[in-house]
């Protein structure tokens, strides 16, 4: 074990440095230029509605540009300048070394971990939602042929073709059900009416990418429960919209990324196993740091008794200190509140979207499946053309959405946008619907 712990000396003071209160400023070599000043970002006690002059020093931590509207944090986030600067720093200070600071990994997994409500030991690091999914999909020992996993249609083909492949080369089935239901209720009874004898998993979206529908995910989990089927939630919409506690939500298994919502930076992501069934997932990568220490060649080997054993070979563990500082900056500012003022955005969005003629929003009304997320479709203007004008003529930069023939845009709002972002959007739209878009 003495090579996971090699660099501890090391590891304190690297450590600290990605842990260090914001702002986070340090140059990341003799040569690089530094980042601006960040003010600091002193958290107020109490509400902080949309309007209060606090969201403009959160904004102040993003080095997103100012020369256009940034709505598409559901496809990929920025990172803030102390994810940034920490993981330029560790880069530039490992670089120095040439040390892998493999310490830094379990450092940086007791905050994380924390973060989603999980233990340590639970806790493995990723590259990014898919291949959470598809360790999951992938080694899933329950799963034989003709078996059958259930997963929602508007899932992400991070979280559906994990699935799809092991349907294409063992023989599982793959079905789907509808999640947009008009309440939480009649959405957990559309997957009760979907499962078979046959299955064996539900796999659903925690926040659907399309259209931004909350799933109640402890619902799920209880039906789950009920019928003895692993329940499956990709995360990739949910870590830094929104508070996650997987072992609330009673989920076995959880994947997201880094690089959406959280403002961690790219290459990172999380999985988490719930402990007393990690031996139902068979490892399908490993390697050096899979096992438990004591293996003996040639035919010794016992993994990792943790979710560790998803975690083969030299990590770069620069980012994952960042992923941590991203983790800290979220926590700082508390995560009732970053969801709170993401989603009063949306409402904002929504009821104005609604009140144009030829305007229809595809994302939820109802309180409990809604979020930071507003699709839109026009009766006058097709998706794409509506999304080049947004983005061409009013420097709107939002996504389009074609999943399931839904031909729509999505908007995201998130911790560094504001309300006259939001009313640039609504009357862009108002404008469009009015005069139409040149083809």
């Amino acid at each position: 074990m003495d090579r996971r712990h090699a660099l501890a000396s090391l590891g304190a003071s690297l450590v600290g440095a990605a842990c260090a209160p914001l702002p986070v400023t340090a140059r990341p070599a003799p040569d690089a230029p530094a980042s601006p000043a960040v003010p600091p970002l002193a958290v107020p006690l109490g509400e902080t509605p949309p309007g209060d002059p606090f969201w403009a020093m959160v904004r102040a931590q993003y080095p997103l540009t100012h020369d256009r509207v940034y709505f598409n944090t559901g496809g990929l986030g920025p990172a803030t300048y102390s994810a940034l600067d920490t993981t330029a720093r560790i880069t530039a200070e490992l670089q120095r070394l040439s040390e892998t600071g493999h310490n830094l990994l379990e450092a940086s997994r007791a905050p994380i971990a924390a973060f989603f409500g999980c233990g340590e030991d639970e806790l493995a690091f990723t590259r990014n939602a898919t291949e959470a999914n598809s360790t999951v999909a992938s080694g899933l020992k329950s799963l034989g042929p003709g078996d059958e996993v259930l997963f929602d249609a508007h899932a992400h083909p991070g979280g559906s073709i994990p699935w799809m492949s092991r349907a294409v080369q063992y023989g599982i089935v793959c079905r789907i059900f509808e999640p947009d239901a008009p309440t939480p209720d009649e959405l957990v009874a559309r997957i009760e009416a979907a499962l078979t004898p046959r299955t064996r998993v539900i796999s659903v979206s925690h926040i659907t990418a399309p259209t931004g529908i909350l799933l109640p995910i402890a619902q799920i989990a209880e039906l789950a429960r009920r019928r003895g089927l692993w329940l499956h939630v990709d995360g990739a919409q949910s870590a830094g919209m929104v508070p996650v506690d997987v072992k609330a939500m009673g989920c076995d298994s959880y994947g997201t990324s880094g690089h959406k919502w959280l403002g961690a930076p790219h290459g990172t992501g999380v999985l988490y196993v719930r402990k007393e069934r990690l031996d139902e997932i068979a490892p399908t990568e490993v390697g050096a740091y899979s096992d438990n220490g004591t293996f003996d060649l040639p035919s010794t080997l016992s993994y990792a008794p943790s979710a560790r054993r998803f975690e083969p070979g030299t990590r770069n563990v620069a980012l994952i200190a960042g992923m941590a500082a991203a983790v800290a900056f979220m926590s700082q500012i508390g995560m009732e509140r970053v969801k709170g003022y993401g989603h009063a955005l949306a409402r904002r969005a929504a009821a104005g979207l609604r009140s144009i003629p030829g305007v229809t929003v595809l994302s939820p009304a109802h309180p409990a499946l809604a979020t930071s997320i507003t699709t839109l479709k026009m009766a006058n203007v097709p998706y794409d053309r509506l999304y080049n004008y947004l983005i061409g003529t009013h420097k709107l930069r939002c996504r389009i959405v074609t999943e399931r023939g839904l031909d729509a845009v999505r908007v995201s709002t998130h911790l560094f946008n504001n309300e006259d972002e939001v009313d640039r959007l609504i009357g862009a739209v108002a404008t469009a619907a009015r005069d139409g878009v040149p083809g």
